[in-house]
């Protein structure tokens, strides 16, 4: 029988640069044009191989996903600004400690609302995080990992969703992106599955690429985005699976966005509001994520 090594006839990249390194070659080059082209940041770099930096953001994420035999996934997006309601409820006792030592401070006034504001939010933290425990604690197995949770593996909502996974003991995805203020992982995330991307459209790209069902707390201007995208894809048959579009908290949705104008000035149809329905816990979301999936093996 053939060795499995033999079959393969050229030599590796990886051995040749190994080689290079080993023997002292790399360090030794006439000119930088004579550097391996996929040893070279600098050339990786320019803004000619944008192409491929995003092949290569959109292979690395997938490849290393099939490596720990994902096969589905929930994506949970939601406010970074949301802590749990012990954090929630310190930071608004230090604000209001503040306020009180200077009441005419306006800016510390702001802060005070804003902190009320988070607390009667906080809630949605504990609802994420028992929504992520009950979808893991129910679909993983070692050799096919199904309904994985995947977050933007940032704080706030996206921790919460990590950490219930974490706390079954199961596998959950966290795809961070660089950001100007930074920001770092979660330490919920399983490690192997803890990704960092430069490009916005190859992270969208992974967070739909295995989606069974996609679930958006409260959030700002990133969950908007990922939200929009998802219900764009639905409504334009972009997306071949059925998917369930929860959104978490009726009274914020609704005052944040008014879909029933949106009919009414013609710029959707009246069909595109079951693109989504409201939900208000962890438990009813995951009923719903199952029934769906009852219906639409």
């Amino acid at each position: 029988m053939v060795p499995k090594n033999s079959r393969k006839p050229f030599r590796s990249a990886k051995t040749e640069v190994k080689e290079l390194i080993d023997t002292g070659r790399s360090h030794k080059l006439p000119s930088k044009s004579y550097q391996l082209a996929f040893t070279d940041w600098e050339f990786l770099l320019r803004e000619e191989l944008r192409p491929v930096r995003l092949m290569l953001e959109l292979l690395k994420p997938e490849l290393m996903m099939k490596e720990e035999h994902i096969e589905s996934t929930v994506v949970i997006f939601g406010s970074a600004r949301i802590p749990e309601p012990k954090v929630a409820q310190s930071r608004l006792e230090a604000t209001q400690l503040a306020l009180k030592a200077d009441p005419k401070n306006k800016d510390l006034i702001k802060f005070v609302k804003l902190a009320e504001q988070i607390v009667k939010k906080s809630h949605y933290y504990t609802e994420a995080q028992r929504l992520g425990y009950l979808i893991s604690s129910q679909c993983q197995q070692e050799k096919k990992r199904e309904n994985v949770v995947v977050t933007g593996g940032g704080p706030g909502i996206m921790e919460a969703a990590n950490r219930g996974a974490y706390e079954a003991n199961a596998k959950s995805i966290g795809m961070n992106i660089v950001l100007p203020l930074e920001q770092d992982p979660n330490p919920y995330i399983s490690p192997e599955l803890c990704f960092q991307f430069h490009y916005f459209a190859m992270r969208k790209m992974h967070f739909l690429i295995r989606a069974r069902a996609l679930i958006a707390f409260p959030g700002g201007f990133g969950t908007l985005d990922e939200l929009f995208e998802a219900l764009t894809l639905l409504q334009t048959k972009k997306f071949k699976l059925k998917m369930p579009i929860l959104l978490f908290g009726k009274e914020y949705w609704q005052r944040v966005i008014n879909f029933d104008v949106m009919v009414d000035e013609g710029m959707i149809s009246p069909e595109d509001l079951e693109l989504f329905q409201y939900v208000e816990t962890a438990e009813q979301a995951w009923k719903v994520i199952c029934d769906h999936q009852t219906e639409h093996p």
